[in-house]
């Protein structure tokens, strides 16, 4: 008996489950239900969360998270470079955006709420929101005036609540907005959103954390990066704590590289008075005052040297040590405020190292025949400008040269009388 050969189907066969099948989303299909659902809503922006919270379930949020945010912000999808994509049909456009809203704080807070309630709810929007607005501060010459007010609002009061990271503001440093002065304006306005939200030190805070503290001037073409022009374009448009914050920053931007030099040059032994060349060159240049130099100065000539280990010879090291830069000490220690800076320098020196503990009377002694300190800055330091670090033993270290200097200055005071 023939045994046949049962036929065998060709072809593949899929299972298809219907929680599988998932409708597919066109941008156009996205936009229109989108638009069609911030009309409803109208002005209602309660109304209008409630349809972004219900419609993310149906609405694939994830794929099309630009459309979703131009047309929140700008009421229309927006083509590279800003312009509205459907500017000539009206009804794939919605006036129910930020752009449309009011010029006014409140309401651009309100809408800003609505942004919040969104990414919270959908978190996975956080980061396509942060780069939905670099990409549209990029676009701002595309927006009229009102327009990039309203962004800057926007962008301000999101900063401040936190929905937004500082580092959206690197889009201001394109070339054509710093060069259209758009950047600058832009920035005031924000900032100004942003400070009413929070105070100036939250604002500073969140700068320096996104390493923009040191790149405000960027702001401005680079015949305006001075810090007097960012510090009166600032000042006259009401923020003049962030004026004084970048004039504090520049200046520990400068000493840092002054450091950085002198330490350089002193290693190398360079001469004295080649030092302080320098030193005045730069401190003219930047605008530095001597009362900044000097504690530089300071830091700079003891890091200069490898220090024995032992107590007995640390004291004799630092004396010659010292003397040799003595003379460079002195001209940048003229005001008594400065002498005051360079007794603190050396009395917090000396108790952060304690080989130096015995060592600091020999140092001011050393100090005062060199001219470098006066009796009159000794005895205030002594009768109240000391700091609390070792206090006690330096005190009563200082104590005998102290009572000579106030018998001398006594006998002085009784010779001019006789005189």
């Amino acid at each position: 008996m023939n045994k046949h050969q049962k036929p065998v189907l060709t072809g593949q066969r899929f299972k298809t489950r219907k929680r599988d099948e998932k409708e597919k989303f066109e941008p156009t299909v996205f936009r229109d239900t989108l638009v069609q659902g911030l009309n409803e809503a109208g002005d209602d922006l309660e109304a209008v969360a409630k349809f972004l919270d219900s419609t993310g379930s149906r609405l694939d949020y994830r794929r099309y998270a630009d459309t979703l945010f131009d047309i929140l912000v700008a009421g229309s999808m927006l083509a590279p470079g800003g312009t509205r994509i459907d500017d000539g049909d009206k009804t794939k456009m919605t006036n129910h955006c930020v752009f449309s809203a009011n010029e006014d704080h409140e309401t651009i807070r309100n809408y800003a709420q609505v942004f919040n309630k969104l990414i919270r709810r959908y978190k996975y929007l956080e980061k396509a929101f942060e780069d939905e607005m670099k990409k549209l501060l990029l676009f701002l010459k595309a927006f009229s005036e009102t327009e990039q007010t309203k962004l800057a609002m926007l962008s301000g009061i999101l900063l401040g609540n936190g929905t937004l990271p500082a580092t959206i503001l690197t889009s201001l440093f394109t070339d054509s907005l710093v060069k259209e002065g758009i950047a600058a304006s832009f920035a005031v306005k924000l900032f100004k959103a942003w400070m009413a939200e929070k105070d100036a030190n939250s604002v500073t805070s969140s700068l320096r954390k996104a390493n923009l503290d040191k790149r405000l001037l960027e702001l401005f073409p680079v015949n305006r990066q001075s810090v007097d022009h960012f510090s009166k374009y600032f000042t006259d448009a009401g923020l003049k704590e962030l004026s004084d914050f970048l004039r504090i920053q520049q200046s520990l931007g400068t000493r840092k590289e002054l450091q950085k030099e002198l330490q350089e040059r002193l290693s190398q032994e360079c001469p004295i008075k080649e030092v302080v060349l320098y030193v005045k060159e730069e401190m003219k240049r930047n605008d530095l005052p001597e009362t900044a130099v000097i504690g530089l100065l300071w830091t700079c000539i003891m890091n200069a040297v490898e220090w024995n280990k032992k107590e007995e010879l640390v004291a004799e090291q630092a004396l010659k040590h010292l003397k040799q830069y003595a003379p460079l000490l002195a001209v940048f220690s003229s005001q008594g405020q400065s002498e005051l800076i360079l007794l603190q320098k050396v009395q917090e020196y000396c108790y952060d190292n304690i080989h130096f503990m015995k060592a600091f009377q020999k140092i001011v002694v050393l100090f005062y025949k060199a001219d470098v300190l006066s009796e009159e800055a000794i005895l205030k330091w002594y009768k109240e400008a000391h700091v609390a670090k070792g206090k006690s033993v330096f005190l009563d270290q200082m104590k005998k040269f102290v009572e000579w200097l106030q018998n001398a200055e006594e006998e002085s005071e009784s010779e001019g009388e006789e005189n």
